[in-house]
C-alpha cells in the first residue's frame, strides 16, 4: 500500500501535546517564587538574630533591596536549577528576548493599554455582578507604605515601574508562557499563565485583593497576546511599566485620584 508523502509530512508536522506540562511548569514557577521569598525571609530573620540594626535602615531602601533580591532569586531558581541539575536549557527564544526593544514595541504598548483597560473593566463588572459581596475598590498593596523624601519616591518608582515589570515579564510571559506554549495549545498556555499571575496578586492576608487578582489576570491576557504578536516580551514589559507607572502616580503622587475612584 502506497502512502502519500505529503500525508506523512502532515502527520509529522502535527505538534505533540504534553498536557502534563500544565501542572509541572506552573508549579515550578510558583515554587521558585515562593522559595525566593522564603530564603529572603529567613535571611532577614538571621540578621535580626545577629542583632543587625535593620530598623535603622530606611524602609524604602530595605523594601527595594528585598524586592530586587526576591525577583533575582526567583529567576535564578526557575531558570538555573533545571540547567544545573538536569541540563535543561532555556533559550532566549523561549523567554522572548531575541532582540532589543523596537519602535513597534513602543507603539504597541499604549494601544495594548487601552485594550487591557477595556478587558479589565468588563471582567471586573461581570465578576462584580456575580460576587457583589466583595470589596472591588481595594488599593493594591505594593510594599511601600509611607514615602517622604525624594530618594524614597525614586526607590519606589524604580522598584515598581522598572524592576517589577522586567522581572515579572521575564518569569511569567517569558519563562512560564514560553515553556507552556511549546507543549500545549496557545489558549491553554495563555489561560494558565494568567490564572497563576492573577492568583499571585491575590495576597495571602485578609482581606484578599480579588479586584487586583482579576485586574492582573486581564492584564496577563493582553501581555500574553503581545508576546504572540511580537514574538518577544518587550512590548509586554513596556505595557507593564506603563500600567505600574500610572498606578504609582495614583498611589503616591496624586492620592486625590485614588479617593475619587473610591480607593
Amino acid at each position: 500500500m502506497l502512502v502519500n508523502s505529503s500525508d506523512n509530512q502532515a502527520v509529522e508536522a502535527k505538534p505533540v501535546r504534553r498536557w502534563w506540562a500544565l501542572l509541572y511548569v506552573p508549579v515550578w514557577v510558583v515554587f521558585a517564587f515562593a522559595l525566593a521569598q522564603l530564603v529572603v525571609y529567613l535571611l532577614v530573620q538571621l540578621l535580626v538574630w545577629l542583632h543587625v540594626p535593620l530598623a535603622a535602615v530606611d524602609s524604602a531602601v530595605l523594601q527595594t533591596l528585598l524586592s530586587a533580591v526576591i525577583y533575582l532569586l526567583s529567576l535564578l531558581i526557575a531558570l538555573g536549577v533545571p540547567w544545573w541539575l538536569w541540563k535543561v536549557h532555556t533559550t532566549r527564544q523561549e523567554i522572548g528576548l531575541m532582540r532589543l526593544p523596537s519602535w513597534m514595541d513602543l507603539l504597541l504598548a499604549p494601544a495594548a493599554f487601552i485594550v487591557y483597560g477595556l478587558v479589565s473593566a468588563i471582567l471586573l463588572w461581570v465578576v462584580g455582578q456575580l460576587l457583589p459581596g466583595i470589596n472591588w475598590n481595594q488599593a493594591q498593596q505594593v510594599g511601600f507604605t509611607s514615602l517622604h523624601t525624594r530618594y524614597e519616591y525614586l526607590l519606589a518608582f524604580v522598584t515598581l515601574v522598572v524592576i517589577a515589570p522586567l522581572a515579572e515579564e521575564t518569569l511569567f510571559r517569558g519563562y512560564l508562557f514560553g515553556k507552556l506554549k511549546a507543549k500545549v495549545p496557545t489558549w491553554a498556555a495563555i489561560l494558565v499563565t494568567s490564572v497563576i499571575f492573577g492568583g499571585l496578586h491575590l495576597g495571602i492576608t485578609a482581606p484578599l485583593q480579588w479586584n487586583v487578582a482579576f485586574d492582573t489576570f486581564a492584564l496577563s491576557l493582553v501581555l500574553c497576546s503581545l508576546r504572540l504578536v511580537t514574538g518577544n516580551i518587550w512590548a509586554g514589559i513596556l505595557l507593564h511599566m506603563l500600567k505600574n507607572g500610572i498606578a504609582y502616580y495614583v498611589l503616591f503622587v496624586d492620592q486625590s485620584l485614588l479617593r475619587i475612584m473610591g480607593g
